[in-house]
């Protein structure tokens, strides 16, 4: 039997990239039950946005599930999402196709095969980077490079935060970010705690719409996150 898979889409200013994402998921794993679980903003989130959910809710019905945020920022939303999923696999990925729905049958693969955790990474062979800032690029690869470093993984992306998971890891780990770094607690957590991790190549690519709210400032902010919890105790991570 096939496993059903969560997919957690955070949504403000999306339409037809949004659009676009559902449909080529579905596409991309047929005969999967999906949850699509799509976190609104109260105040961020357009009303063009809002009108192309309701289309997707009125065509796809019970496998969208579109809600407001309850916990502040990109962090707090996910994990609002977290506590929604329903199925056995849980996927983040983006609404603005920077994360490629035609990766979803790799990453679902790699859980399938037996990992915890299948992790994409723009930095391997034959992944690329299309319309990404320089500096921030340099950034990126020495930002990789200590880390990977620091908690003695093999992974080449820690902060690419297209993944899935098999749900009991998201419902385990006691989250503690609510902003952008979380995307980074996201997987340094599970590596501390020991989840077998694989990693898949995946392409990123600018959005097309709308605006990133993920500035160098914030990015910079993981620096924190990464070094409290290569220290943290472990038994303080879980519930």
């Amino acid at each position: 039997m096939t496993a059903s898979v969560s997919l957690i889409l955070p949504a403000t200013d999306e339409t037809y990239s949004l659009r676009q994402t559902v449909e080529q998921a579905k596409t991309a794993l047929p005969g999967r039950a999906l949850q699509f679980l799509i976190v609104t903003s109260p105040k961020m989130t357009t009303p063009g946005c809002r009108a192309v959910i309701a289309e997707l809710e009125a065509r796809y019905g019970d496998s969208i599930e579109a809600f407001d945020q309850t916990m502040p920022g990109i962090g707090g939303a996910i994990r609002d999402a977290f506590a929604r999923a329903k199925h056995e696999y849980v996927v983040l990925m983006a609404s603005d196709l920077e994360t490629d729905p035609a990766v979803l049958p790799a990453l679902i693969g790699g859980l399938d095969a037996g990992a915890d955790i299948a992790a994409t990474t723009r930095w391997a062979k034959g992944a690329r980077f299309k319309g990404y800032d320089p500096l921030k690029l340099v950034f990126n690869f020495f930002f990789q490079l200590g880390f990977r470093t620091l908690y003695w993984t093999k992974l080449t992306d820690l902060t690419y935060a297209y993944r899935a998971y098999r749900a009991p890891v998201v419902k385990r780990i006691r989250w503690e970010e609510t902003k952008f770094p979380f995307l980074f607690e996201t997987i340094v957590k599970p590596l501390r705690l020991g989840y077998k991790v694989v990693e898949v190549q995946a392409p990123w690519r600018a959005r097309t719409e709308g605006v990133s709210h993920n500035s160098f400032a914030a990015t910079a902010a993981y620096f924190k996150t990464g070094l409290k919890i290569r220290f943290m105790k472990k038994e303080a991570m879980v519930y």
